[in-house]
């Protein structure tokens, strides 16, 4: 089995903000050699997440407008008594996860026809990484 480890790091300008990783996945891919098998992709902090869905701004608009209504910003959490001032970041983080699983075949990202692979920051402007793990024959 071939595998191949890559961390990629994001420093948003926004607070909150959408990074379209497919390309990036797809070419560290190519670079494992990788035929058939999987790459997880994993936002390594707990204010972060990754997803797979559509890249249409209205829908980025809708995803970010369900999650404010889910955990919106600015409640006084519980979390803010340490502190901080994150403690929507937390929650929607849960919300659309932390990490994705894509099936490589025959050496490429298997995405369905509209599927693009997204980091989305919930609590930026600071330094933060996702990894990314290929894996297979």
């Amino acid at each position: 089995m071939k595998t191949l480890t890559e961390y990629l790091w994001f420093e948003t300008k926004a607070r909150r903000e959408l990074v379209r990783l497919t390309d990036t996945v797809a070419a560290l891919v190519k670079k494992s050699g990788v035929q058939e098998g999987m790459v997880l992709v994993s936002a390594m902090h707990i204010t972060a997440g990754v997803f797979v869905n559509d890249d249409e701004p209205g829908l980025h608009e809708d995803i970010w407008d369900w999650l404010q209504h889910l955990a919106p910003s600015g409640p006084d959490y519980r979390h803010h008594r340490t502190g901080e001032d994150n403690g929507d970041a937390h929650l929607k983080s849960m919300l659309v996860h932390h990490q994705v699983l894509i099936p490589v075949t025959a050496g490429k990202l298997d995405l369905g026809p509209w599927q693009q692979c997204f980091y989305a920051e919930f609590d930026g402007q600071r330094r933060k990484r996702v990894i990314v793990k290929v894996m297979g024959d």
